[in-house]
């Protein structure tokens, strides 16, 4: 698959991996990130390592982060996206949920879903929709999974 790299207002936009800060990666979703609260840092790894993943940056810093877990034909989980704090507000989450669902490999796609728990907003922008019929759907969620010894 064919690399991209944007660049907008001092900032890049790339799905680069070998540009992707993994301790950044790893800090802000082990402790800023209120849906992966203590999740190991080898479990980032490999969740980017199977992933199409998307990273935004300032000046050589990692200010944020999506990735993409699709079969590129008939699904795609949105997930682990986020800008880091002091560079919110300048439209850059905007940017990157626009890059992901414009992205050349994931047109085409039969469903998208992804879980939210702040950001409704945002993804309605993009075609996002409340699950039509939510009795169909089914989890297993084991939320501690991160902090059993």
């Amino acid at each position: 698959m064919q690399e991209i790299t944007l660049h907008k207002n001092g900032f890049d936009l790339s799905t680069d991996r070998s540009r992707i800060d993994l301790d950044a990666v790893h800090l802000f979703l082990s402790t800023k990130a209120y849906w992966s609260l203590h999740i190991p840092k080898e479990t980032v790894a490999k969740a980017i390592e199977q992933s199409l993943c998307f990273g935004v940056y300032h000046e050589d810093r990692q200010v944020g982060f999506a990735r993409v877990i699709t079969d590129y034909a008939t699904i795609a989980y949105l997930g682990d996206v986020y800008i880091e704090e002091e560079f919110r507000g300048l439209g850059l989450s905007k940017w990157l949920v626009e890059t992901i669902m414009n992205h050349q490999s994931l047109q085409g796609l039969r469903r998208w879903i992804l879980l939210t728990g702040d950001a409704h907003g945002l993804y309605r922008q993009y075609g996002w929709k409340e699950i039509a019929q939510p009795e169909k759907w089914m989890e297993c969620h084991n939320k501690e999974v991160y902090t059993k010894g």
